[in-house]
């Protein structure tokens, strides 16, 4: 098992921070047996796909330069002007195979583990010239693997090539006796297959690293318990770094709550200690909701608030007192609240009406009644805290 600096057992997964972190230096998972695989399969198959036109175009192109006049050839311009079309001839012919294989190298990354560019892990490192390192890597379990998968290279590749040389010995006897094109279509289809199967040997050698390296490179990120705990406290933040969070949060609340003050229908105070601010849709919400409550200095803003937008203002001690300790912000008041309340909204709504002669004026409700469960004495220190009406938000 492997060890901390510190003794401790690596004995804990990596956790996301941890593997996000070590993506950021460029530490993946990589196997070099699939990109070459992937390289070498992709590039024999193109061999067999393209093999043969790029060698009849290639073989034209020759046959059309080296048949070049000799007075062509005295002329400096004339031979430079036409080595160059040449060559760039040439390497149009080529382009479509070179793409195939620029497009095959960066497959096997993505399919692994993804892309990842790193400048930090190209700069200079003074630990990577330590001996004592170098002396540990190749005695470790990933020298032995890659021991045991050059060995494995070596026995199926040589048993592959042995066989398939033996199974084409004659058709590349045969290519003498060709005419050129022929016998150079002939050997390219030959040198496709050949290598195709050359490179289908090391599917086997892929599919056994692939999964080792998935599993070293989780083993390198495993973590000890201290570290556990090391990146739990950074990521929880210092205590007076949270305090700064938690302040800010109240007053960003205490904004969003103040905002909802002009929407509400009535605010019930107690009358200078507490302030509710309820709002009730009839085709929205079942009950009134708290839109905004508070106590002590957040009181007078709601009232200030509310008078500001000519927003009814009622006071009523006990109810004020039961809401606000048993109703958290844009929550429905309680069912046993529903009389009361409903009380002052008629109450309020009647005030909203246009005032006609001879129409009686709007009475006050005096007598709300609250429940014994809901009650709260006006001396109980049961409510929550001036800030704690700001977090509920």
């Amino acid at each position: 098992m492997a060890e901390h600096e510190s003794g401790q057992e690596r004995t804990e997964e990596p956790t996301p921070k941890r593997q996000e972190d070590a993506k950021k230096k460029g530490q993946l998972a990589r196997s070099r047996e699939l990109n070459t695989m992937i390289s070498l399969l992709v590039g024999a198959s193109g061999l067999i796909v393209f093999g043969s036109a790029m060698i009849g175009d290639l073989s034209a192109q020759m046959e059309n330069y080296l048949s070049m006049s000799p007075a062509g050839m005295d002329d400096a311009e004339v031979f430079t002007a036409t080595v160059g079309r040449a060559l760039g001839n040439g390497i149009l012919i080529c382009v479509p195979f070179f793409m195939l294989l620029l497009v095959s190298v960066f497959v096997g990354p993505l399919a692994m583990g993804g892309w990842a560019f790193s400048p930090s892990s190209m700069a200079f490192k003074i630990s990577k010239l330590n001996p004592l390192k170098g002396i540990a890597k190749m005695v470790s379990a990933k020298s032995l693997m890659e021991l045991v998968k050059a060995l494995g290279k070596f026995f199926l590749v040589g048993s592959m090539a042995t066989v398939v040389i033996w199974q084409t010995f004659d058709q590349l006897l045969m290519l003498a006796s060709k005419d050129i094109n022929t016998a150079l279509n002939h050997f390219a289809s030959i040198a496709g297959l050949s290598f195709l199967s050359f490179c289908t040997a090391l599917i086997l050698i892929a599919a056994i690293d692939v999964p080792f390296q998935l599993w070293e490179h989780k083993r390198q990120l495993k973590m000890t318990k201290q570290e556990i705990r090391d990146e739990s406290k950074e990521s929880e933040g210092r205590p007076e770094v949270k305090s700064q969070i938690r302040m800010l949060q109240r007053e960003m609340s205490q904004r969003r709550m103040m905002d909802n003050v002009p929407t509400a229908n009535v605010v019930i105070t107690n009358p200078t200690h507490y302030a509710i601010a309820l709002k009730y849709d009839d085709l929205g919400s079942r009950a009134p909701v708290v839109v905004a409550k508070g106590k002590g200095e957040i009181a007078l803003r709601i009232r200030k608030l509310a008078e500001e937008h000519d927003v009814l203002t009622f006071s009523a001690p006990p109810l004020a007192r039961a809401i606000y300790a048993s109703t958290e912000i844009d929550r429905e008041i309680p069912a046993q609240l529903y009389l009361a309340v409903a009380q002052v909204l008629a109450y309020v709504y009647q005030l909203k009406l246009p005032v006609t002669p001879g129409q009686p004026t709007p009475i006050k409700p005096t007598d709300i009644a609250i429940p014994d469960a809901l009650s709260v004495p006006e001396d109980s220190n049961a409510d929550s805290s001036e800030e704690n009406s700001g977090e509920n938000q």
